[in-house]
Protein backbone atom coordinates (compact mmCIF):
# COMPACT_ATOMS: atom_id res chain seq x y z
CA UNK A 1 0.00 0.00 0.00
CA UNK A 2 1.45 3.79 -0.73
CA UNK A 3 1.47 6.18 1.59
CA UNK A 4 0.35 9.73 0.60
CA UNK A 5 3.92 11.01 0.94
CA UNK A 6 3.94 8.82 -2.20
CA UNK A 7 1.69 11.20 -4.01
CA UNK A 8 3.30 14.44 -2.91
CA UNK A 9 5.21 16.36 -5.29
CA UNK A 10 8.56 17.27 -4.92
CA UNK A 11 10.72 19.98 -6.26
CA UNK A 12 14.42 19.44 -6.98
CA UNK A 13 16.71 21.27 -8.51
CA UNK A 14 18.24 19.62 -11.77
CA UNK A 15 21.62 18.38 -12.34
CA UNK A 16 22.87 18.57 -15.64
CA UNK A 17 25.31 15.80 -15.52
CA UNK A 18 22.82 13.20 -14.20
CA UNK A 19 21.43 10.93 -16.59
CA UNK A 20 17.96 10.99 -14.84
CA UNK A 21 17.49 14.55 -14.87
CA UNK A 22 18.61 15.19 -18.33
CA UNK A 23 16.35 12.62 -19.88
CA UNK A 24 13.59 14.10 -17.52
CA UNK A 25 14.24 17.60 -18.80
CA UNK A 26 14.46 16.78 -21.85
CA UNK A 27 11.12 14.59 -21.43
CA UNK A 28 9.49 17.67 -20.48
CA UNK A 29 10.10 20.28 -22.76
CA UNK A 30 9.25 17.61 -25.84
CA UNK A 31 5.95 17.28 -23.76
CA UNK A 32 5.74 21.36 -23.61
CA UNK A 33 7.27 21.72 -27.53
CA UNK A 34 4.65 19.25 -29.00
CA UNK A 35 1.31 20.36 -26.97
CA UNK A 36 -0.30 23.52 -29.10
CA UNK A 37 0.67 26.17 -26.76
CA UNK A 38 4.45 25.22 -26.94
CA UNK A 39 4.44 25.24 -30.84
CA UNK A 40 2.75 21.96 -31.59
CA UNK A 41 6.31 20.28 -32.72
CA UNK A 42 8.33 18.08 -30.84
CA UNK A 43 12.01 18.82 -30.07
CA UNK A 44 14.75 17.83 -32.68
CA UNK A 45 17.12 14.71 -31.96
CA UNK A 46 19.75 17.39 -31.91
CA UNK A 47 18.56 19.26 -29.09
CA UNK A 48 16.86 16.01 -27.11
CA UNK A 49 20.38 14.76 -27.14
CA UNK A 50 22.13 18.01 -26.03
CA UNK A 51 19.72 19.91 -24.06
CA UNK A 52 21.01 19.56 -21.06
CA UNK A 53 25.12 18.95 -21.95
CA UNK A 54 24.76 22.50 -23.23
CA UNK A 55 22.75 23.93 -19.81
CA UNK A 56 25.21 22.71 -18.16
CA UNK A 57 28.06 25.00 -20.02
CA UNK A 58 26.44 27.93 -18.41
CA UNK A 59 26.61 28.83 -15.05
CA UNK A 60 23.47 31.28 -14.87
CA UNK A 61 21.18 28.71 -16.00
CA UNK A 62 19.65 26.44 -13.36
CA UNK A 63 16.56 24.28 -13.64
CA UNK A 64 13.71 22.31 -11.28
CA UNK A 65 12.16 19.65 -11.36
CA UNK A 66 8.70 18.03 -10.11
CA UNK A 67 8.08 14.62 -9.46
CA UNK A 68 5.25 12.88 -8.41
CA UNK A 69 5.32 9.56 -7.16
CA UNK A 70 8.67 8.87 -8.63
CA UNK A 71 7.47 10.72 -12.42
CA UNK A 72 8.63 13.73 -13.73
CA UNK A 73 5.54 15.84 -13.61
CA UNK A 74 6.77 19.56 -14.12
CA UNK A 75 9.91 21.55 -15.31
CA UNK A 76 11.09 25.16 -14.71
CA UNK A 77 13.97 26.22 -17.00
CA UNK A 78 15.53 29.43 -15.54
CA UNK A 79 18.62 32.26 -15.61
CA UNK A 80 20.02 34.76 -13.76
CA UNK A 81 19.84 38.02 -15.33
CA UNK A 82 19.97 41.42 -14.37
CA UNK A 83 17.91 44.50 -14.07
CA UNK A 84 19.26 47.56 -14.88
CA UNK A 85 16.08 49.79 -13.35
CA UNK A 86 16.30 47.93 -9.91
CA UNK A 87 20.39 47.13 -10.18
CA UNK A 88 20.11 43.95 -9.02
CA UNK A 89 19.47 40.79 -10.06
CA UNK A 90 16.58 38.81 -11.49
CA UNK A 91 15.79 35.29 -12.43
CA UNK A 92 14.05 34.97 -15.75
CA UNK A 93 12.06 31.57 -16.23
CA UNK A 94 12.24 30.97 -19.80
CA UNK A 95 10.53 27.50 -19.79
CA UNK A 96 7.53 26.58 -17.26
CA UNK A 97 5.97 22.73 -17.81
CA UNK A 98 3.41 20.91 -16.53
CA UNK A 99 2.55 18.01 -18.09
CA UNK A 100 -1.04 17.22 -18.96
CA UNK A 101 -1.31 14.20 -16.57
CA UNK A 102 -0.52 16.42 -13.17
CA UNK A 103 -2.07 19.64 -14.07
CA UNK A 104 -4.41 20.72 -11.77
CA UNK A 105 -2.18 19.71 -8.44
CA UNK A 106 -0.67 22.87 -8.11
CA UNK A 107 2.80 21.93 -9.49
CA UNK A 108 3.35 25.03 -11.38
CA UNK A 109 2.55 27.32 -7.91
CA UNK A 110 5.37 24.74 -6.68
CA UNK A 111 7.99 25.09 -8.99
CA UNK A 112 7.46 29.19 -8.89
CA UNK A 113 7.14 28.94 -5.41
CA UNK A 114 11.19 27.43 -5.26
CA UNK A 115 12.07 29.63 -7.94
CA UNK A 116 10.89 32.90 -5.55
CA UNK A 117 12.38 31.01 -2.79
CA UNK A 118 15.97 30.99 -4.42
CA UNK A 119 15.49 34.83 -6.16
CA UNK A 120 15.14 36.12 -2.69
CA UNK A 121 18.20 33.90 -1.47
CA UNK A 122 19.79 35.60 -4.46
CA UNK A 123 18.86 39.15 -3.43
CA UNK A 124 16.98 39.32 -6.82
CA UNK A 125 14.52 42.43 -7.37
CA UNK A 126 12.06 40.61 -9.73
CA UNK A 127 11.32 37.29 -11.26
CA UNK A 128 10.28 37.45 -15.13
CA UNK A 129 8.38 35.27 -17.27
CA UNK A 130 6.86 35.54 -20.80
CA UNK A 131 3.11 33.90 -21.90
CA UNK A 132 1.15 33.54 -24.79
CA UNK A 133 -1.63 36.13 -24.79
CA UNK A 134 -4.81 33.30 -25.13
CA UNK A 135 -2.92 30.49 -22.76
CA UNK A 136 -5.43 31.55 -20.27
CA UNK A 137 -4.70 28.75 -18.11
CA UNK A 138 -0.75 29.79 -17.22
CA UNK A 139 -1.52 33.30 -16.84
CA UNK A 140 -4.55 32.66 -14.39
CA UNK A 141 -1.68 31.02 -12.37
CA UNK A 142 0.89 33.27 -13.08
CA UNK A 143 -2.05 35.72 -11.65
CA UNK A 144 -2.36 33.36 -8.62
CA UNK A 145 1.08 33.79 -7.52
CA UNK A 146 1.46 37.73 -8.26
CA UNK A 147 2.94 38.12 -11.73
CA UNK A 148 1.25 40.89 -13.78
CA UNK A 149 1.51 42.47 -17.18
CA UNK A 150 4.74 44.69 -17.27
CA UNK A 151 4.66 48.68 -18.29
CA UNK A 152 6.58 51.40 -17.11
CA UNK A 153 3.65 54.26 -17.85
CA UNK A 154 0.47 53.09 -19.04
CA UNK A 155 0.10 55.29 -21.92
CA UNK A 156 2.68 53.50 -23.97
CA UNK A 157 1.39 50.27 -23.26
CA UNK A 158 2.45 46.63 -22.18
CA UNK A 159 5.73 45.66 -23.04
CA UNK A 160 5.86 42.79 -25.47
CA UNK A 161 8.07 39.83 -26.06
CA UNK A 162 9.84 40.06 -29.33
CA UNK A 163 12.36 37.56 -31.33
CA UNK A 164 14.45 37.53 -34.40
CA UNK A 165 15.40 34.06 -35.03
CA UNK A 166 19.55 33.27 -36.80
Amino acid sequence: MNSNNDFKPKVVRAVYTDQRHAADISLLLNAYASDPLGGGKPLSDFVLSNLSSELAKLPHAFSLICYVSGKAAGLANCFDGFSTFTCKPLINIHDIVVVEEFRGLGISQLLLAEVEKMASEKGCGKITLEVLEENTIAKNAYRKFGFREYELDSSFGKAMFWQKEL
